[in-house]
């Protein structure tokens, strides 16, 4: 009987130790930052190598680290419940969402329209000699036939660039910020340039979609529960 116990202990560990490799290593990487003060780049790699009832042992990059289980676990039974609290205490203390962004979701519909007006405007603004006699733009659009109009744009093109296009930028980092990075998106892959790169052509109009874009992905989420 005795063994018989004592070999269920260790196929439930060994189940739990895989279980938590193959589908959870974000959250042991997390347990790793914020438990240990393990740099993001290390912690990466984080492998659960052994759990006790009083600690978990993590390994990243050669290096092995105890995370301590306060207050001890009565039985293994107890891990899914403990994991799942320290995952959402490591949320909480590193500022992020339980919801992870993958995808990068386009103007769709009506705001294909604003998107390219502004688009064009960044571009015709872009340069200030686009509204003199003899530039490309002045002479195929026929902005001859318009002087008053094409020096009130000659005149406010620094404004209007600066208002647009800064406010835009400054928008861009704002998002990266308190959008792409509490939600997982790494820094410099191809969705978080996808996101920036729209958020300073759309501005606000993004954040709206990366909110439905979130929703979306929380509604999926639960109906996987």
């Amino acid at each position: 009987m005795a063994a018989s116990k004592e070999d269920k202990s260790v196929s439930s560990k060994n189940f739990i130790i895989s279980h938590m490799n193959a589908d959870h290593r974000g959250s042991l990487a997390m347990y790793l930052r914020v438990y240990c003060n393990v740099p993001t780049g290390v912690a990466k790699s984080a492998q659960l190598e052994d759990i006790s009832l009083s600690d978990l042992l993590i390994s990243a990059k050669g290096t092995r680290y105890s995370v301590p289980l306060d207050p001890p676990m009565k039985s293994l039974s107890d891990t899914r419940s403990r994991v799942v609290a320290m995952h959402k205490d490591c949320l909480q203390r590193l500022g992020l969402s339980d919801i992870v962004v993958k995808e990068y979701r386009g103007p769709q519909g009506a705001e294909m329209i604003g998107f390219a007006l502004v688009l064009v405007t960044l571009v015709v603004f872009c340069r200030r000699s686009n509204f003199l006699p003899g530039s490309l733009f002045y002479d195929t659009v026929g902005l001859d036939q318009f002087p008053s109009f094409s020096q009130f744009c000659y005149t406010v093109q620094p404004l209007l660039l600066l208002a647009l296009f800064g406010t835009h930028c400054v928008e861009a980092v704002l998002f990266a910020v308190k959008r792409l990075k509490p939600h997982g998106v790494p820094i410099f892959t191809g969705v978080w340039f996808a996101w920036t790169a729209t958020v300073i052509i759309e501005g606000a109009v993004a954040w709206r979609r990366f909110k439905r874009v979130v929703n979306d992905e929380r509604e999926r989420k639960e109906h996987r529960k």
